[in-house]
């Protein structure tokens, strides 16, 4: 039997998705419901979650995201005006971890329990599991597929290796293969999937929807110093770009950022919509202004000159640095 590849403009209508890590994290439930309104009045209709968000905030254990989303479409009853994406692979706390059939068999029937509804459009391998056979997942995957439960498969935080061979095995098992690859990836982040992923991504044609696309609001602009994060629920996130290629990035997206007439956050995401394998970076907003900045990127196209200077700020030193 053959699968035919789908593709990721099948899915989402849209340059840019939601990510929603941020719901029942940075938003609380009514915040995270009227965001989610505003997604979809604005024309987008993709949202990307997972089972672990947001298991690293203080009292939290992975759930939160999705079952904020599963009151979403139970309070709003539209559950088929989103295309709907999680994850499963990464550890719950006290429950399991990993890519064996039985844990991805186990944790969908949490995940849709939690989301409230009986099928994901997309369901992601969130991190790549050595300790199980790329068979026995790709089965596990065929299987949820088979029940209707999942309707296409990606990957993330897959190294090319493990990707090419992770399709391989779809195709000699004549199963459904990954069809998107969610990496790591943004305009001071390039090397690894520039280097590794983003050629193997474009010739077996998947759909790539890059995350942390702004740096964790690193790329925004708002964060110029460890003293301007500190405090904040991204300080973390945000602590290694404090260098001097960061504050060269930085400076690139302001002159571009005036030159546009919009804010660095949208010159940020209109470059990664720029690159040839990308399809929707993942993004999201805890804000009014936030928002504004992610609809603003979706209609702003950078000519030739604004990608080579963004380009040569971001690739500087890059190769020594890693």
């Amino acid at each position: 039997m053959e699968y035919r590849n789908l593709g990721l403009s099948e899915l989402q209508t849209a340059p840019l998705i939601f990510g929603g890590n941020v719901f029942g994290w940075t938003l609380d439930e009514q915040a995270s419901f009227d965001m989610i309104d505003a997604w979809l009045d604005a024309g987008f209709n993709m949202i990307d979650t997972a089972d672990v968000y947001s298991k690293w905030a203080d009292g939290h254990s992975g759930g939160e995201s999705e079952t904020v989303l599963g009151r979403y479409f139970a309070a709003r009853g539209n559950r088929d005006r989103i295309t709907l994406a999680s994850k499963v692979g990464m550890e719950m706390p006290d429950a399991g971890e990993g890519l064996s059939r039985e844990w991805i068999i186990t944790e969908v029937e949490n995940s849709l329990r939690r989301l409230q509804t009986d099928y994901l459009d997309l369901y992601f391998a969130h991190i790549d599991d050595d300790r199980t056979p790329l068979n026995e997942t790709m089965e596990a995957f065929d299987r949820l597929i088979s029940d209707g439960k999942v309707r296409n498969l990606g990957a993330s935080n897959y190294d090319g290796a493990r990707l090419v061979t992770a399709l391989g095995a779809a195709r000699d098992l004549e199963v459904p293969r990954y069809e998107v690859l969610q990496p790591f990836y943004n305009l001071y982040d390039r090397f690894d999937y520039e280097n590794d992923l983003a050629e193997i991504c474009l010739e077996h044609d998947l759909g790539v929807t890059p995350y942390f696309s702004l740096a964790s609001g690193f790329l925004t602009g708002k964060y110029r110093s460890r003293e301007d994060a500190e405090g904040r629920a991204r300080a973390p996130f945000v602590d290694k770009y404090f260098d001097d290629r960061g504050m060269r990035i930085l400076a690139a997206l302001d002159a571009e950022a005036e030159r546009f007439d919009v804010t660095p956050a949208a010159i940020s995401l209109a470059w990664l919509i720029a690159q040839p394998s990308v399809t929707a970076p993942i993004v999201s907003a805890t804000s009014q202004s936030q928002f504004e900045q992610l609809q603003a990127a979706a209609s702003v196209t950078l000519d030739t000159a604004a990608l080579e200077r963004l380009n040569a700020a971001s690739t500087a030193d890059e190769t020594v640095a890693e």
